[in-house]
C-alpha cells in the first residue's frame, strides 16, 4: 500500500494533488504545530498577470498551538468577501463558473476551525477532480504522537500497513533509505515536472494555487497533469 503524509495547506499547488493521486492513502497532519512561515493558511493566485497572495486570517493564539487548535479570525467574513472579489478576476477563464461555484461553497461553509476548513477544501477539490484516494487524519492513527520526523512517519506507515512511502522531493535530506528498508518500507520521492498552460494572454506564472489550474484547465487535462506531470525516484 502506497502512503503519503503532508501538512494541511489551503488550496495548495498541483504538486500536492499529484502526490495525493499517486498513493492509496493520504494522511493529513492535524496534530502538528502551526507554522507562520509555511503555506497552511495562505497561497497565490493570478492577479493582473502576476502572482498575488491571499491569506486566511487567524485568531491570535500561542505560537505552540497545533493546526487543529487554530481558529479563523473574527474578520474572516470580511476577508471572504475580498477573496471572492479577487477570484472574480478569473471570470473570463474557460472554467470559471464551475470552479467559482465550488470555491464559494467551500469558502462560505461557515467553518471556524482552521484544520477542518482546510480538510474540507481538500476533499472538495479531490471530489471535483475525481481523485479517489483515501484520506486519514493523523490524530486518528493509534501511534505515539510524541514521536518526531522520520520516526513518526515510520510509525504511521506501520500502523496503516503501508509498504511504500512517497514524499515530496524537497524532503530527500530528511529521511534515511536504509532505516526505511529495515522497517520493510520502500522510500520514494515525487518531483513535479514543468507544467505550463495558457493564462489569458499573460506570460505564464508557474506553481500557483490549484485554483489557477482549475480555472484554466478542464478536469480531463488536469487529470493528465496528475498522472503524468511528475517523476517518482
Amino acid at each position: 500500500m502506497k502512503l503519503a503524509i503532508m501538512q494541511p495547506y489551503i488550496f495548495p499547488y498541483i504538486g500536492y494533488f499529484q502526490l495525493i493521486n499517486a498513493v492509496d492513502a493520504f494522511v493529513v497532519y492535524d496534530n502538528i504545530q502551526f507554522s507562520k512561515k509555511g503555506w497552511i493558511n495562505r497561497n497565490r493566485i493570478l492577479s493582473n498577470g502576476k502572482d498575488e497572495y491571499f491569506t486566511f486570517p487567524l485568531k491570535k493564539g500561542s505560537d505552540y498551538l497545533n493546526v487543529d487548535e487554530r481558529k479563523l479570525a473574527e474578520t474572516f467574513p470580511a476577508e471572504k468577501i475580498k477573496l471572492v472579489r479577487k477570484l472574480e478576476m478569473y471570470k473570463k477563464a474557460p472554467h470559471f463558473e464551475s470552479v467559482f461555484y465550488l470555491l464559494q461553497t467551500v469558502i462560505n461553509a461557515g467553518e471556524e476551525n482552521l484544520f477542518n476548513f482546510i480538510y474540507q477544501s481538500l476533499l472538495s477539490v479531490c471530489e471535483y477532480l475525481n481523485i479517489k484516494t483515501r484520506f486519514v487524519v493523523s490524530s486518528s492513527i493509534p501511534i505515539n504522537h510524541g514521536l518526531k520526523s522520520q520516526d513518526k512517519v515510520i510509525a504511521i506507515c506501520k500502523a496503516l500497513g503501508a509498504t511504500e512511502y512517497i514524499n515530496p522531493f524537497g524532503g530527500v535530506a530528511l529521511y534515511s533509505n536504509e532505516i526505511f528498508k529495515q522497517n520493510n518500507i520502500q522510500l520514494k520521492f515525487i518531483q513535479s515536472t514543468s507544467i505550463e498552460y495558457r493564462q489569458f494572454k499573460n506570460e505564464f506564472v508557474p506553481w500557483l494555487s490549484i485554483i489557477d489550474v482549475m480555472m484554466f484547465n478542464s478536469k480531463e487535462r488536469i487529470m493528465e497533469y496528475l498522472q503524468t506531470g511528475y517523476t517518482i525516484i
